[in-house]
């Protein structure tokens, strides 16, 4: 699904305008961005988490040389799906 398809989900399941739909997803996503560059998770019960994960620095590999290549250390977020996610996934 992409995010035009999202928007437009959106707006048919709550029955709002697709530009309000819209405002909804960009203030949704700067919330959780802006939380995440806090260092903060975000956890939707039922639903998944979103969690800041430090990685180390570290030796990566070109995949097409396969030339050592440092990896400097960085911040990176992941999902974790709930187990509401998980049920709807696997029903």
């Amino acid at each position: 699904m992409t995010r035009t398809e999202l928007i437009g989900h959106m707006a048919r399941q709550a029955d709002i305008s697709r530009d309000q739909a819209k405002a909804a997803l960009d203030a949704f996503t700067d919330g959780v961005a802006e939380a995440l560059a806090q260092g903060r998770d975000v956890k939707l019960i039922g639903f998944g988490s979103f969690v800041v994960v430090d990685r180390k620095a570290g030796v990566a590999r070109n995949p097409q040389t396969g030339e050592a290549v440092a990896r400097q250390a960085s911040r990176t977020a992941r999902f974790r799906p709930g187990e509401g996610l998980k049920s709807a996934l696997n029903a």
